[in-house]
């Protein structure tokens, strides 16, 4: 066996291994051990960049070699992590896709306390109250990664930003941006020390998103996706904004809003 090839191979489904990276799909099992799961060679490479190396690196029998590939399985058995090859029934039961990935990795969860945040670091940040969607969470992500927002910070209950569903919806950003979750009260306490202007979103509110002045750096603070930002929360923010609805519908999606919020925020830059 080559220095590049994986170390072993698992066919049955059964495997111990396959169990376990197939739980990960549920919540109850990432909370528990810390992982997450993320699909194909692309999201290997965003976290390769970031100095995330895989704890465990799934590939299929059928993955076509590639420069990148090789880098995977030498970083990932480098940092103590283990290669394996699997096959392609393997790769469904694990992706739940007829047509999955032929390159899986586990990555343990990176959380970001409020403390080590400097919010001076970048000239926008996001906050989300009580996000559901696993989707709108994952496009929020990558969103703020596209747009140079310092970080997502999750408010009271949120949806788990390492679903798989919401990691998809990264295409890899899931890597490159700070996330915290934090609580109502502790969020606040933080809060009372942000240096710049905190902007929250309503559909009951008069200023046009586009006419608020703010100082730098830009907390975007965004609601609920039925209900919107809480009575409390928005009474915390220095402004609360609306985004004109010029045609029969009365809102727009939350990861749409949010990156119109984000972009405005930082226009000029």
């Amino acid at each position: 066996m080559s220095a590049a090839s994986p170390d072993r191979l698992i066919t049955s489904l059964t495997n111990d291994t396959v169990k376990a990276v197939r739980a990960l799909h549920m919540r109850k099992a990432r909370e528990e051990t810390g992982q997450f799961l993320a699909e194909g060679l692309k999201f290997i490479g965003e976290a390769l960049d970031q100095g995330r190396a895989p704890r465990r690196l799934l590939v299929g029998q059928d993955a076509r070699p590639h420069p990148l590939l090789d880098r995977a399985r030498a970083e990932t058995r480098a940092a103590g992590g283990e290669v394996v090859m699997v096959t392609h029934a393997i790769l469904e039961k694990i992706s739940r896709r007829e047509n999955p990935q032929t390159v899986l990795g586990v990555f343990d969860q990176a959380f970001s306390p409020l403390a080590a945040l400097d919010p001076t670091s970048a000239a926008c940040w996001v906050a989300l109250e009580q996000v559901r969607d696993p989707g709108n969470l994952g496009t929020i992500i990558r969103t703020a990664d596209a747009a140079g927002c310092g970080g997502v910070i999750l408010i009271s209950d949120c949806v788990d930003p390492f679903s798989v569903e919401a990691v998809r919806a990264t295409m890899g950003s899931v890597f490159a941006v700070s996330i915290s979750r934090t609580s109502v009260d502790e969020f606040l306490a933080w809060r009372a020390g942000w240096p710049g202007s905190v902007i929250g979103t309503r559909l009951d509110a008069i200023v046009d998103h586009r006419a608020a002045a703010l100082k730098r750096p830009a907390l975007i603070l965004m609601g609920n996706e039925q209900a919107g930002l809480t009575d409390r929360l928005a009474a915390t923010c220095d402004v609360n904004v609306k985004i004109p609805m010029r045609g029969h519908a009365d809102s727009l999606n939350l990861a749409v809003a949010t990156g119109i919020m984000v972009y405005a925020a930082t226009e000029g830059l």
